[in-house]
């Protein structure tokens, strides 16, 4: 079920940061309370081998995302403890030492559950041992939620296990919604901040194909 146009669910979520510090972070009241949007991104594992080179790809790109006026959540079902484990593992090790931003600890995978993101959804029944058996590790798909400042989701993505994101793309996507929040018009395809947008109507759209 997508969640686009919907509020992200108002649940609290076990997080780290980089200096150890366990707390929690409602994703819904991250956006409303501080009046941000949001980008989180969730990945299967920690200490895993696609995993590191989107955190610091995100990390690398955390200067941009804050002129956008966006708070940057990374998300995974490992533990708080694991987390810090991986944050104190150097990049040249496989880690993410360098890595600022919180990271939800999913460990219950609550929200994970809502949001229908775990690989492992196929149940069998063991006669044997009487007990239900999941298919899957049951981790995270690679799954990237949007979230603007009233807590309403206006992009989300959801990437196979080996297929690691694009950074620039959700730059260039809150770039889009955000003019379509000032401005009032609506962006073509492949729009980038600078070029045409367009008016959501009849001569709107006859004027852009004309000229483009």
């Amino acid at each position: 079920m997508t969640l686009v146009g919907k509020k992200f669910p108002n649940v609290a979520v076990n997080a780290m940061n980089e200096m150890g510090d366990t707390f929690q972070i409602n994703v819904l009241e991250e956006a409303k309370k501080n009046n941000k949007k949001v980008l989180l991104f969730w990945y299967p594992k920690d200490f895993t081998f696609v995993c590191p080179t989107e955190l610091h790809a995100f990390q690398a790109a955390l200067e941009e995302f804050e002129k956008r006026n966006t708070v940057v959540i990374g998300a995974s079902c490992d533990t708080a403890e694991v987390h810090f484990a991986w944050l104190n593992t150097k990049k040249d090790d496989g880690g993410i030492e360098g890595v600022t931003y919180p990271l939800l600890a999913d460990s219950n995978r609550n929200l994970a559950n809502i949001l229908g993101i775990l690989d492992a959804q196929t149940e069998t029944y063991n006669e044997e041992t009487g007990t239900y058996m999941l298919e899957g590790d049951n981790v995270t798909y690679r799954a990237t939620y949007l979230i603007d400042e009233e807590g309403t989701v206006f992009h989300e993505g959801v990437n196979h296990m080996p297929v690691g994101r694009n950074v620039n793309e959700f730059l260039r996507l809150i770039d889009a919604y955000a003019h379509v929040q000032k401005n009032g018009e609506v962006c073509p395809a492949n729009w980038e901040e600078g070029k045409q947008a367009m008016t959501a109507d009849r001569t709107g759209v006859a004027e852009y194909l004309s000229l483009n």
